[in-house]
This record gives C-alpha cells, sequence and structure tokens, in this order.
C-alpha cells in the first residue's frame, strides 16, 4: 500500500516537469547538428528516427521494470542517462555517433516517459481525485521553459554543448528534488509481472484511441505551418502561429483540466474534446480567414488537451492486464502515433489534398467522442 501525500504529488509533477525540460532541448540542435555534420535532408530524417526508435524499443518493457524495481529507480536510472547523453547530441562528432546518441537518448525518455506515468496513476489513484490532466501540463510547461531556454542561451552566444549542458543540470535538479519523494514501490500484485505481455482486452482499445490522438499531435507540429501556407496564404514566417496557438491551448487546458475533470467526468470531457477537437480540424480547413484558421488550432489544443490524460488514468485502472504493462502498451502505442502521424498526412496529401488530411483527422477526433463511453469507463 503507498502512502500518498503532497510530497508524492509534487514530485510526479516536477518528475514531469524534467521529461518535458529534456524533451524540448533536442529540436533546438537539430539545425546545428545538420550544419555541423553537412547532412542533407534524407540523411538529418534518418537520424531523426532513431530517437523514435529508441523510445519504442525501451517502452514496452518499462512496465515490467516499474513493478518489479518501483518507479524511483528506474526514474532515477533513466534520468541520469539522459543528463549524461543530451550535451552529446550537441557535440557527436559523426553520423554514426549521433544516431547512437539519439538512441539511447530517445530509449531513456521513452523509459522514463513510461515510469513517470506509471507513478502519475498510483498517486492519482491512491489521492481519491483528478490529478493526471495536471501532470501533462507540467510536462508542456516543461516544454516551453526548455525550448524558450535552449533559444535564449543560443541566441545569446552560447554553444550548444554548453546550452544542452545548462539544460541537463535543470532537469538533474529537478529529479534531485523530486527523487526522495518518489515511489520505491508499485502495486504487490504487479511484482511478479513477466518481461512483456501482449495487450489485450480494454488495453488494446485504450491505446488505440492514444494512438488517434497522438496521430493528430504529430501531425499538428509537422504539418500546421504547412496548412497555413499554401491554403490560407500566411507568409512562412509566421506559420509557426498555428503550432504556437495549440500548443499554448493544450497547456492552458492541461493545467486546468483537473478541475474540470472532477466537475464533468472523464466520460463527458473525453465526449467534449473529441468533439471540440474535430471542430478544430474542419474549422482550420474550412477558414475563410488565418483568424478562423488560428481559431481552429485553438480548439485542436483544447480539445485534445485532456484525452490522453484520462485515457492513462482509465488505462491505469483496467483489469485486463497489471496497471504497469497497461500504461506501458498504451505509451507505446500512443507514441507509434505521434511518429507515423507525419508521414500518414504526407501520403494523404500527396494522394489528394493536405485539406483532405486534415479532415480525416478531425474525423478520428469525432472516433474518440463517440468512443468516451468506453474508453473513459475506468476513469470516472
Amino acid at each position: 500500500m503507498n502512502i500518498v501525500g503532497p510530497q508524492q504529488r509534487l514530485s510526479t509533477r516536477l518528475t514531469f516537469l524534467a521529461s518535458g525540460l529534456a524533451m524540448a532541448a533536442w529540436a533546438p540542435l537539430v539545425p546545428f547538428a545538420k550544419a555541423r555534420l553537412g547532412l542533407s535532408e534524407a540523411e538529418l530524417g534518418l537520424l531523426l528516427l532513431c530517437l523514435g526508435g529508441g523510445s519504442l524499443v525501451a517502452m514496452p518493457f518499462t512496465g515490467m521494470l516499474t513493478a518489479r524495481y518501483g518507479c524511483r529507480l528506474v526514474v532515477l536510472l533513466s534520468g541520469a542517462l539522459i543528463c549524461l547523453v543530451l550535451p552529446g547530441l550537441a557535440w557527436a562528432p559523426t553520423s554514426l555517433l549521433l544516431g547512437a546518441t539519439l538512441l539511447l537518448v530517445g530509449a531513456a525518455m521513452g523509459t522514463m516517459d513510461v515510469a513517470m506515468n506509471v507513478q502519475a496513476v498510483i498517486v492519482e489513484r491512491d489521492s481519491g481525485g483528478a490529478l493526471m490532466s495536471g501532470f501533462h501540463g507540467l510536462f508542456s510547461l516543461g516544454g516551453f521553459i526548455g525550448a524558450g531556454l535552449m533559444a535564449l542561451m543560443l541566441w545569446l552566444g552560447t554553444t550548444p554543448t554548453a546550452s544542452a549542458a545548462a539544460i541537463s543540470v535543470l532537469v538533474a535538479l529537478a529529479l534531485l528534488v523530486a527523487s526522495p519523494y518518489l515511489l520505491r514501490h508499485t502495486d504487490v500484485a504487479d511484482r511478479d509481472t513477466p518481461l512483456f505481455v501482449v495487450p489485450h482486452g480494454a488495453v488494446i482499445f485504450i491505446g488505440v484511441l492514444c494512438f488517434l490522438c497522438f496521430l493528430a499531435e504529430g501531425a499538428i507540429l509537422d504539418w500546421s505551418a504547412v496548412l497555413l501556407t499554401t491554403d490560407q496564404g500566411l507568409d512562412a514566417s509566421r506559420a509557426g502561429l498555428g503550432y504556437a496557438a495549440f500548443a499554448i491551448a493544450m497547456t492552458l487546458g492541461r493545467l486546468t483540466g483537473d478541475r474540470v475533470v472532477g466537475k464533468l467526468g472523464g466520460k463527458r470531457v473525453l465526449l467534449l474534446g473529441g468533439l471540440c477537437g474535430a471542430a478544430g480540424f474542419f474549422l482550420s480547413v474550412l477558414a475563410p480567414s488565418v483568424p478562423l484558421a488560428l481559431l481552429g488550432f485553438v480548439l485542436i489544443g483544447l480539445g485534445a488537451s485532456n484525452v490522453v490524460p484520462i485515457l492513462f488514468t482509465a488505462a491505469g485502472n483496467q483489469r485486463a492486464m497489471p496497471a504497469s504493462l497497461a500504461i506501458a502498451a498504451v505509451t507505446t502505442l500512443g507514441y507509434t502515433g505521434i511518429l507515423a502521424g507525419p508521414a500518414m498526412i504526407g501520403f494523404v496529401a500527396h494522394a489528394s489534398s493536405l485539406s483532405l488530411a486534415f479532415g480525416g483527422l478531425g474525423c478520428f477526433m469525432l472516433l474518440i467522442a463517440t468512443s468516451a463511453r468506453l474508453g473513459a469507463a475506468k476513469a470516472g
């Protein structure tokens, strides 16, 4: 039986914040890596797959590790690896070494992602109230802070290696403060879980919904600017406003989501979130002006903000599989959506149009809304 109090809730928030900081540090380093190694777009694209590939390899096995050794040990070891390896992304002298470094960072981040969500499920369940949206909101906030600090340091002339090292120090400090109150043990019933179990029952259904939501998020990251420039004629220098509107709305939605979920319940929020996200996708495609298109991205961010936290809660509370393995499976399926989303949108856009591809994402959000009763059945 875990004893959960304010310290455990704070440590969980700090862990999500640290993960967001670390995740955001890589994006500003990409142009430097491309220029330093003289990479073509195709070569860079292949290297970027290493980051996601490392995560996908590590995630399915992290559930067993947290069940047997506790969230604390897994979070701290994966966090330490991130802090040690992250600066290597800024100085790796060859493509081969950069790819290996990306694999290590991806594996460490994927491991930490699963372990902190297992902790979050236990803390939320034992606290007796909705907390998951707030935890994920701290991850989004960490992403904003990390990206902003990296951009500021690079703009001030700090070397990429020193900038990445500074982010590593911040991540280490956050985990150091969180360390005493991370959970040393998970559920007793989960401690004899096997190394890997094929997802089944409700976990597959929840994982598919996570896949659809993450697919939409990944598509927004890579294709929102293209949509605004091609369909709305927006200048390329301002095309990033679409993703910015989406990300800000998502962060605010998550930071206020626990109160909303506590008042309305997971099923209603999942239903309303799916409908809101679908409306946003359709508006972004059909909008006659840039401001309305940007409003569409705001609606997508607000709608999607609490979908994944609710589904993670449902995965942790179902009884078809041990909670730790279910979280690992759902995280893996969801992350596959982030990786597959941009490519799938590209294929559809090539065969038809980008507008039709975004309309399809709206249909996926409608599918999430119609599945709300089952998807959030265990989330309240």
